[in-house]
């Protein structure tokens, strides 16, 4: 393949793991899209399945308090997925997990819109010398996707909260139209992962963070039968316009880029992903835009000639990271230079998920709904493949 062919429809190019192109030059990630927008109709058909959807959470949860959980970062996708639910007529809990690393923006915006939309926010902790230091060893660990602590500890805490309000349904931004499908290789990690790598370069124990088992998520999917719900799937969802609305009718603010809420994800992205391992993510991310119509590919191949962040902004988070972290600046440096690593130079739970996923896939839909989110993610991967 020519390292340097890029798709003629959006901007993923050779350098990212698994990608293929067809006879016109269109990679596999727009034939993922197109899939995907068959299985995930807009029109009068989604609206059909949202309204059974979400009369189904009503009157499951009409005898308690919040009849659904939503993940809530401050970010664009979960502060419109939580107008949305309130706009649906739901009555939500708003879950979030603080790594201690959300920017002013991010938790300025949670308490505003919680306040304004009257809904209840309920935010989990870790002890930070623990958490900081399992995002420490995942920096050690030479691994790229440094960040993978918080969304585990997030997915955990989610599931955690709906077990404790007796609640069936997890209610998340997470969307195919404007997220794209990050390979493998950039994003995979499981609790197995997480505990090799602890192991391996932690000092701390990690009995306040937030972790799922395996056997959790076989509790928490088929036996609470506690459904993971991808809201923004079902209607129309342009993030500009997301932005638009929020910031009109909550006094929302935009944090500057994708993910950039949070402080050590932004690090993660701007910084450490294309310095030390040569990864991108803006071409998975603006591809999804274009793809949605929120971007011109012109626009995103212009974009990505840019540097994700600026470089005075890009100082000051390493400054932060390295003080908040405890390392040295030569810790730092000595961390940047080690080989990159991926998930398959750790114990992980990958082969067996990529063996159940086409198993679950002929599974009746009705059970469809509880498949683990894990396993949907490889099966969209393997599609993308």
């Amino acid at each position: 393949m020519n390292r340097q062919q890029i798709c003629t429809r959006c901007v993923i190019d050779a350098t990212v793991p698994g990608v293929a192109f067809d006879e016109n030059g269109v990679c596999n990630h727009c034939a993922l899209y197109d899939r995907l927008e068959e299985d995930w109709p807009l029109g009068r058909v989604g609206r059909r399945r949202l309204e059974a959807l979400v009369d189904k959470m009503k009157q499951e949860g009409k005898d308690s308090k919040y009849d659904c959980i939503v993940g809530f970062s401050g970010g664009t996708d979960s502060s419109y997925t939580l107008y949305l639910t309130k706009k649906l007529g739901l009555r939500p809990l708003a879950v979030d997990f603080d790594n201690g690393w959300s920017s002013d923006t991010a938790l300025n915006n949670m308490h505003g819109a919680t306040s304004s939309l009257n809904i209840d926010l309920r935010t989990y902790e870790a002890d930070p010398r623990e958490f900081d230091d399992l995002l420490k060893a995942y920096l050690w660990a030479s691994f790229p996707w440094a960040d993978t602590p918080s969304d585990k500890a997030i997915t955990a805490t989610l599931y955690r909260a709906a077990e404790e309000e007796g609640i069936k349904y997890i209610i998340v931004g997470r969307n195919f139209r404007t997220e794209g499908k990050m390979p493998a290789e950039w994003s995979y990690s499981d609790d197995r992962t997480l505990q090799h790598i602890h192991q391996e370069f932690g000092e701390e124990s990690i009995d306040t963070v937030p972790r799922m088992s395996l056997l959790d998520l076989i509790r928490y999917q088929f036996v609470e039968q506690i459904e993971y719900v991808l809201l923004l799937n079902y209607v129309e969802y342009s993030k500009s316009t997301a932005r638009e609305i929020l910031r009109t009718e909550l006094d929302w603010r935009y944090y500057g880029g994708h993910h950039y809420e949070n402080i050590y994800t932004r690090f993660v992205y701007s910084f450490l992903l294309p310095q030390k391992f040569g990864i991108d993510k803006r071409k998975i991310t603006h591809s999804a835009l274009i793809r949605n119509g929120d971007m011109t590919r012109d626009e995103a191949l212009a974009d990505l000639q840019e540097a994700p962040l600026a470089p005075e902004q890009v100082e000051r988070d390493i400054d932060y990271v390295i003080e908040k972290l405890g390392l040295t600046r030569a810790e730092f440096d000595e961390i940047l230079a080690l080989p990159p690593k991926s998930f398959r130079d750790y114990a992980s739970y990958f082969r067996l998920f990529e063996t159940l996923a086409p198993i679950i896939a002929r599974l009746p839909k009705g059970l469809m709904s509880w498949t683990p989110p894990f396993i949907r993610e490889i099966q969209m991967r393997r599609q993308a493949a």
